[in-house]
């Protein structure tokens, strides 16, 4: 499962975008339940902003309970996603993510599209109203490959489809139905491992 990915480096056209937060720090190792960016389709025009990774519906009563995935599959039937994918569908932005493999002692990977760009992980979000704030939350999906469910990757045409809220259901269900991306990868020491460290030192080589 792709459970850990970092936005270190972006363009000056992402940091132009409406949204993008003042002093964003490069982020390394970025988990489950932390603030992340999203980009998504405000009034026709893309928009950064801070989410929750992990699902708030206004709905939900246990907050222990918010799923930072979505599988591909499932995604247009679950409960706790449909609503979501039909109307608020974003992307995730990255420059990688991180994978663990190996039977006795797992092995963390660096996985990137080798070119140095963003990659652009589908997503869905919510607004989740406290009192007279409302917070946005986040969930990416994925897609089952080799072994690993990893982040369903969207190039620009099938990025401006996920976001346009005019793009047909067939369209976004055979988005959700194309095969895993090809990916570059690269065995790394342990650093990572330690999900309290947020430095360059995560993306460290195995020697």
């Amino acid at each position: 499962m792709s459970g850990r990915y970092a936005l270190f480096r972006w363009p000056p056209t992402f940091t132009a975008l409406p949204g993008f937060p003042d002093g964003q720090p490069p982020r390394w190792n970025i988990a489950p339940g932390a603030r992340v960016l999203i980009q998504r389709q405000v009034d026709g025009q893309l928009h950064v902003a801070q989410a929750r990774w992990g699902l708030t519906p206004a709905w939900l009563t246990d907050l222990t309970r918010t799923p930072a995935h979505a599988r591909a599959e499932t995604l247009a039937d679950q409960p706790m996603f449909r609503d979501a994918f039909v109307q608020r569908r974003c992307l995730m932005p990255a420059n990688g993510f991180y994978e663990w493999r190996g039977t006795v002692r797992k092995r963390p990977y660096w996985l990137t599209d080798g070119q140095g760009g963003l990659l652009a992980f589908a997503a869905v979000w919510e607004a989740y109203p406290v009192q007279d704030q409302v917070w946005l939350s986040c969930a990416m999906v994925t897609q089952a490959a080799m072994n690993q469910r990893r982040p369903l990757l969207l190039d620009a045409a099938a990025q401006a489809a996920w976001l346009d809220a005019q793009t047909p259901m067939p369209r976004l269900h055979e988005l959700l139905a194309q095969p895993p991306a090809s990916l570059r990868e690269r065995l790394l020491a342990n650093f990572v491992n330690d999900p309290a460290l947020d430095a360059p030192e995560c993306l460290t080589p195995a020697s």
